[in-house]
């Protein structure tokens, strides 16, 4: 039986996202569409899980026949204690979005968030970061996972910036071998100027906004907020204020980090495009 494109049957793969918050997430809704485009049988899910009950619940989904999890904030780390397996950039980043179920039964942790990040920025926003100058904002487990795939297109340099000036430099410095990059506060960003401002701090979630010098976008410069809202951020409104090129949220590396969790979990590929222009109707 076909219905919505889907080839229908008593038992389809089960899939989830774990979070706590998660009632807000889009990820139930662009799954379903992946899964009709590509005619998957599939089912995902949202669940609210905590930090504490995490184990136990990746172990219960996993007995119950489940396919594979996408895990969200708090339990990113978590995933990547879990996983018996993981991938290089999974394991340089120290945190897990996607969980893998082998053939043999272990269980592989990837991190699809940085290839999202850059697949949104290059293929769908055409911005070029080879040659560019980078600053990204916070030093957290957002900023970790998607410095890797930043460094490989070949940026001139790349700053982290954060409150708390040992843990940018400590991030940076785990990352030294793969390209130019360095840490420091806020206040040492007087004076610079960059062509792509990442926020990865969680100030938007609180409508706030991290201590940014006058002066900090070059002429033509792109802002990119990882988080995500319904209205524009706090940090998108201020790329706007600043005359940037372009002043984005992560909606689209949400749609592309999920694109990719699916290619790894399926083995096709979604046509992300309608499914980002989707949620802004």
């Amino acid at each position: 039986m076909v219905e919505g494109g889907i080839v229908k049957n008593s038992n389809p793969d089960q899939y989830a996202v774990f979070g706590s918050p998660i009632k807000h997430s889009k990820s139930p809704g662009i799954h379903k569409q992946f899964a009709i485009q590509t005619g998957q049988n599939l089912v995902y899910t949202a669940q609210e899980v905590s930090a504490e009950d995490f184990p136990n619940a990746v172990d219960g989904f996993f007995a119950k026949g489940g396919k594979g999890l996408n895990c969200t904030v708090p339990l990113k780390e978590l995933a990547w204690q879990y996983a018996d397996f993981r991938s290089e950039r999974a394991e340089r980043s120290r945190a897990v979005n996607t969980l893998i179920l082998q053939d043999d039964g272990s269980i592989l942790g990837e991190n699809t968030d940085g290839i999202g990040l850059v697949t949104d920025l290059v293929a769908n926003q055409g911005v070029s970061l080879k040659d560019s100058s980078i600053l990204i904002l916070g030093a957290g487990g957002a900023s970790r996972g998607i410095i890797g795939p930043i460094l490989s297109l070949l940026p001139d340099n790349v700053v982290i910036a954060n409150r708390t000036v040992i843990k940018a430099i400590n991030l940076a410095e785990e990352f030294i071998g793969l390209g130019s990059i360095k840490g420091c506060g806020f206040d040492a960003l007087a004076g610079q100027k960059f062509s792509l401002v990442l926020n990865a701090t969680s100030a938007s979630l609180t409508n706030q906004l991290p201590p940014l010098p006058e002066g900090l976008l070059a002429e033509n410069g792109v802002c990119y907020d990882l988080a995500y809202g319904d209205e524009p951020t706090a940090f998108v409104r201020w790329g706007q204020a600043n005359h940037a090129e372009k002043s984005l949220d992560g909606l689209g590396m949400l749609v592309e980090q999920a694109a990719e969790a699916f290619y790894l979990w399926r083995g096709v590929r979604p046509d992300t495009l309608p499914v980002i222009n989707s949620f802004k109707t």
